[in-house]
């Protein structure tokens, strides 16, 4: 990151680049999760071509970094033991995610003011 968060309610983030964000992978997870509540599991693999294992493993890093979470909960139509992943942004990865976004805009519009 480059510059905090901008801390006014209702403001729009301050540019702010987010390295864990901005790997490929963990940029489609939260694009795909910025305009949903949560998205189960097995939709955020298919939408994005994952392998279960490569999911999991940005998962994780988002978790980590209190930027989604996940929720668990047994399949109302399944009668196994397998139970469904939800996931979904926390407000501090919403933030985080239109903070980056903000900073993208930036530095393709050629603001000299964005340090990396």
């Amino acid at each position: 990151m480059s510059r905090p968060s901008s801390s006014r309610p209702g403001a729009e983030p301050a540019p702010a680049f987010h390295e864990l964000i901005h790997a490929p992978v963990r940029l489609r997870i939260c694009g795909l999760l910025r305009p949903v509540d949560e998205v189960e599991f097995a939709v955020l693999r298919d939408t994005l071509a994952l392998k279960d294992a490569n999911l999991s493993k940005n998962l994780r890093l988002l978790a980590d970094a209190d930027l989604v979470t996940l929720r668990k909960e047994f399949s109302p139509v399944r009668n196994d033991a397998r139970r469904l992943t939800w996931v979904s942004l926390t407000a501090a990865g919403r933030t985080a995610l239109s903070g980056h976004l903000a900073a993208l805009r930036a530095i393709a519009e050629g603001d000299p003011t964005l340090s990396g």
